[in-house]
């Protein structure tokens, strides 16, 4: 998949911009929390796309400025052997939310469908039977009194590759590169067939895809949270002013010369301007 018409003359968002426009969105997500936290509203939402497409970041502008007690971000490691016994969405099911919590699923049960369709790690009838009833899972949850959103994040292939050049070249993301990205990064084609036929089968009314390009992450960010925030029903609750009270003297002493001889920390940077 190419990028789309005009997309590649389009100029990347200017970071102050960004910054602007994220922080405005942030305090929208702030007042939406105290609406969760008041309403006891449970949410799920979940993040898909291929490696590199921006999943990540964009949960990062999200989780950051909230509190993680009340938006939990689950992101499973691989099955243990254990699990590997089970029910194949049972593990995904532990992570559901309770009263006043949002779940943000950095992937999720859609692995099957995905990667594990891709790398040869389910069966076809697996993969088959997963599609046929996942749409009725997703109603189940729905009927619980769960909100379920679910995004899909795309960007080109030009874009996947320049975004993992710049992990290999740099070392503070090297770490985000695995065998598992490098093999995924050479089946290009095999995660477009697997992404068209889970659209095809898990995108309804009851419970839709929401497609995000994200050929400019920053652009992909502000586009998705934007959307999160028009999905959800919040309203803003009103809150009394919040004063500090006073504080007791009749303990008082001096509390800092009661730290000389401790292993205080060498204060390198004193003067760094």
């Amino acid at each position: 998949m190419g990028k789309n018409d005009g997309e590649a003359d389009k100029p990347k968002l200017k970071r102050k911009d960004y910054e602007n426009e994220l922080e405005k969105l942030q305090v929208e997500l702030c007042h939406m929390q105290e609406w969760v936290k008041a309403t006891g509203y449970r949410g799920v939402v979940i993040f898909e796309g291929r490696d590199a497409a921006g999943k990540g970041g964009t949960i990062k502008a999200i989780a950051e400025k909230v509190s993680p007690r009340l938006f939990r971000v689950v992101a499973l490691p691989s099955p243990s052997d254990r699990q590997k016994t089970q029910m194949f969405i049972q593990r995904y099911f532990e992570q559901l939310p309770s009263a006043g919590e949002i779940v943000i699923f950095d992937r999720s049960w859609y692995n099957r469908a995905g990667v594990e369709s891709v790398m040869g790690f389910s069966t076809e009838n697996q993969v088959k039977r997963f599609l046929e009833l996942c749409p009725q899972i997703e109603k189940y949850i729905i009927e619980s009194g769960i909100q379920l959103i679910k995004f899909w994040l795309e960007a080109s292939m030009e874009e996947q590759e320049r975004r993992f050049m710049a992990r290999i070249e740099d070392p503070l993301r090297q770490w985000k590169l695995s065998p598992m990205d490098l093999e995924s990064y050479s089946r290009w084609y095999g995660y477009s067939r697997a992404r068209d036929r889970k659209l095809e089968a898990t995108d309804t009314d009851t419970s839709p895809w929401h497609i995000v390009r994200t050929e400019d992450k920053r652009r992909g960010r502000l586009n998705l949270i934007t959307h999160l925030l028009s999905l959800v029903p919040y309203e803003r609750i009103k809150r009394d002013k919040v004063k500090l009270p006073k504080r007791s003297s009749t303990d008082a002493y001096d509390d800092l010369a009661s730290l000389k001889g401790r292993r205080i920390v060498p204060e390198k940077f004193l003067s760094f301007q």
